[in-house]
């Protein structure tokens, strides 16, 4: 098993939207994708709660595949394309693990 674990860092404003609205937007998408792609085991996106402090990441992102094959599938996938494409234009920054068990 492949977990695929991602941050993101949103621009207050971005593509004529909110912090927040930018995150909602990303969060059903990604969710989205599971129905889309057989390949993703699971996934979760969350949304950092807003003003807290000592934090660094506005979204998170989980999710599993049973192998490293599928997550490439996954990565390539046109629809997982058109939505890194977005949150391309809306993030600020990125950090990424992915690890095997």
């Amino acid at each position: 098993m492949i977990k695929h674990i991602v941050f993101f860092r949103l621009a207050d404003d971005a593509e004529g939207k909110s912090k927040a609205e930018n995150a909602a937007i990303i969060k059903v998408k990604l969710e989205n994708l599971k129905t889309l792609i057989p390949q993703i085991f699971s996934i979760e996106v969350g949304i950092n709660v807003p003003n807290l402090p000592k934090t660094d990441f506005d979204i998170a992102l989980y999710s599993e595949f049973d192998s490293l094959a599928d997550l490439d599938i996954y990565q390539a996938h046109p629809e997982h394309i058109k939505i890194a494409s977005y949150i391309g234009k809306v993030r600020t920054s990125r950090a990424a693990v992915d690890y095997e068990v």
